[in-house]
């Protein structure tokens, strides 16, 4: 119930808010509702990998694979390429499902991995995903991709049939409503015993099957709960933008999905979305506009030195990459457990040397 008071409270305020200065000077507020429905797509890859990374402790670069699954699956579910026209409801469990699937098959043959090397196989499979979707051509209609995707529908409930390209309303409080089903479904997970079976498994795995806990079976549960919610955010995506392509799902897409996790906080789940939400919006909304606002605040060049600045002419999305890249490393040496960090990793990451020796002489006398 909290939840869903929460996300109900973010979905009224989040577009008044945009109605405030300054960031009514960014776009209106269609923009920006549509940009909180593509950055929902984000909170749900984000969320799912925390599962992996932050539950777990299982380092996965190549999630964007199993984001690729869910848009495929929805593609092949809901296009005139296949000639099915499968609601998009029932899609939504199909890709999550699909994708849940291909996690198991990742997560068998790497069981005996860890660390780095659990990491390149992972980024493996994320690059050999998107080349099979280029090169199928006939499966997949190759650098073309499939077009035609169905919208989703309510199918005449409040007399809407469908929610068309034009109105970003009905994708928002979509993304919305499967984003609180997510939330609901995690967070009764990472309580049970499944939860602490995973903490055991990130903090000392060989502790954890030695106090008889299933590593295999709960890391393959932990990969393919991470690729359902992956997939759900690819039906999703691809339903929205009624396109797939594999150019959609590069290496990017999981660097970018895990930096989100790091920098809102890993371990805990509404760190993770808020991190994905504040790097979505800055990268895709604040700094396309940032150069229009700087130049409505008619800033005067700036002489520094022999070199002249105009703020105004400068194009801010040009340097995207090196503004992120700055975050990063400023955000790990500052504040290396993230914006929002669970209990557990906060203290790991600040201990002091006399906590760690307090903690070591209660093990001894006990």
């Amino acid at each position: 119930m909290t939840i869903v008071l929460a996300l109900a409270i973010t979905a009224v305020a989040l577009p008044l808010i945009v109605l405030l200065p300054p960031l009514n000077g960014f776009g209106t507020q269609r923009d920006f509702v549509g940009g909180f429905a593509d950055a929902g797509v984000f909170v749900l890859l984000a969320i799912g990998l925390n599962v992996v990374v932050g539950f777990a402790g299982l380092l996965d670069l190549g999630y964007a694979a199993f984001f690729a699954i869910g848009a495929y699956t929805y593609a092949y579910g809901a296009s005139p390429f296949s000639g099915l026209d499968i609601p998009f409801w029932p899609m939504l469990l199909v890709g999550a499902l699909v994708a849940a699937m291909f996690g198991v098959l990742l997560g068998a043959p790497t069981l005996r991995l860890r660390g780095d090397y659990l990491a390149i196989v992972t980024l493996g499979f994320g690059e050999i995903v998107p080349v099979v979707f280029l090169n199928a051509d006939t499966y997949t209609r190759g650098t073309n991709g499939i077009t035609g995707l169905s919208q989703p529908s309510l199918y005449g409930i409040f007399g809407i049939n469908g929610f068309g390209f034009t109105d970003p309303w009905p994708y928002f409080l979509t993304v919305l409503i499967v984003i609180a089903v997510a939330f609901s479904f995690l967070y009764r997970l990472q309580d049970s015993r499944v939860g602490r079976a995973w903490v055991a498994i990130r903090e000392d795995e060989l502790a954890a099957a030695s106090m008889g806990i299933n590593t295999i079976t709960t890391k393959l549960l932990a990969f393919s709960i991470g690729a359902s919610t992956s997939g759900l955010a690819g039906v999703f995506y691809a339903s929205k933008l009624s396109i797939v392509s594999p150019d959609q799902f590069g290496f990017t897409v999981s660097f970018t999905v895990l930096a989100m996790v790091v920098l809102g906080g890993m371990g805990n789940i509404w760190g993770a979305a808020a991190g994905a939400f504040i790097v979505y919006e800055i990268q895709s909304q604040g700094l396309k506009q940032l150069g229009a606002f700087v130049q409505s605040l008619h800033v005067p060049t700036l002489a520094l030195g022999p070199v002249s600045v105009n703020l105004g002419a400068i194009d801010f999305i040009n340097f995207q990459y090196l503004l992120y890249g700055l975050a990063l490393v400023l955000m790990m040496l500052l504040r290396p457990e993230g914006l929002f960090p669970s209990r557990r990793r906060r203290s790991e990451l600040h201990a002091t040397p006399d906590d760690a020796a307090d903690s070591a002489d209660v093990l001894v006398q006990a």
